[in-house]
């Protein structure tokens, strides 16, 4: 009998281990959300989550936007491509629903879709977002997915008051429930402020922040503000990947210190975690229809907002060596 039980245990331990192993080894499933075209820290972001799915940390499985300035979608394809993913579903707000935003008067966008190979030639081109959402969050299994948005929350309140459909028939307040893990987003300023992500679309932020059912993690301003990269990288013996080159367009006319990192926080924090390199708070975001957010501390709050544990100089140390990543493969067309 001793022999016996003793032999279960071991069958126990050892199922507990290859479990963990196996969980350890997963790769996160990620939707990205970006409003690429705005600021330029976005394909810093989405090219730290390419460098992360060629390591096997992440599994990309869409890349939208909530931008739906003509060359967005563009851009975003620009970079799935050079990254040997060229079948990446691409989402995008379309052209006239008002939320179009070029932000800033480098024109690294022009410089990107002049130099490398893209299909689609305008943001019109792209597939609805929500369509894109509905259709990848269907067909995955359940609480596995984690969407991270670097944006505009436009798209995210769309899904939410979407209706059933030939994917689903679950709405979508149901669908994301039932499919999402948890929502990384950069936006918001902690634990009080006015910041630009929030206010562009303030009534989709205030749905998203009262109506959404999971988890939400936030990098918010005060994160990435101290976080400045680009300067190594274009310093850096790499080709001239569409990261490097953008940062070389734009860190010539301007930001000399290097660019502030937003958006890469919230990559960060959605492929490996929030607790490997930040603390959090718990408690519950508040936004007035003037883009202005509130906090309320609750310790078992659904919401949280990242404070620091590593320095701002690591965490542009680790940040930089994703942005500097070089394809295991390419596309060429």
């Amino acid at each position: 009998m001793k022999k016996i039980w003793t032999i279960l245990m071991w069958t126990v331990v050892m199922i507990t281990v290859y479990s963990c192993g196996q969980s350890k080894n997963t790769p996160v499933s990620v939707i990205f959300d970006t409003d690429m075209g705005s600021d330029y820290d976005d394909v810093g972001a989405l090219t730290m989550l390419h460098a992360l799915a060629d390591s096997g940390e992440v599994r990309i499985l869409a890349t939208v936007s909530s931008n739906s300035y003509e060359l967005t979608a563009p851009c975003i394809d620009v970079i799935n491509r050079y990254y040997g993913r060229p079948d990446l579903p691409i989402g995008a707000l379309l052209p006239g629903k008002n939320m179009s935003w070029d932000g800033r008067a480098e024109r690294w966008w022009d410089a990107l879709v002049a130099k490398y190979p893209h299909q689609l030639k305008s943001t019109a081109d792209a597939e609805d977002a929500v369509k894109v959402y509905r259709r990848i969050l269907a067909g995955e299994p359940d609480t596995s997915v984690v969407v991270v948005t670097v944006g505009f929350f436009t798209n995210l309140s769309a899904l939410l008051q979407s209706p059933p459909d030939q994917y689903s028939p679950l709405d979508g307040k149901q669908l994301v429930e039932k499919k999402v893990k948890h929502l990384v987003s950069m936006a918001g300023w902690f634990p009080e402020g006015k910041e630009y992500n929030v206010d562009v679309d303030a009534p989709a932020s205030a749905v998203v922040s009262e109506q959404w059912p999971t988890r939400i993690i936030f990098s918010g301003f005060e994160i990435g503000e101290k976080i400045f990269t680009g300067k190594r990288l274009i310093a850096s013996g790499i080709s001239n990947t569409p990261a490097k080159e953008t940062y070389t367009v734009c860190l010539r006319q301007g930001d000399p210190k290097g660019r502030q990192s937003w958006d890469q926080t919230a990559v960060l924090v959605a492929a490996r975690g929030a607790d490997r390199y930040f603390n959090t708070v718990k408690g519950k975001i508040r936004i007035e229809n003037s883009g202005v957010n509130s906090w309320q501390d609750d310790p078992n709050g659904k919401h949280e907002y990242l404070t620091w544990k590593t320095s701002p100089e690591e965490l542009t140390t680790v940040i930089e060596d994703l942005m500097m990543h070089e394809p295991v493969k390419k596309t060429k067309n």
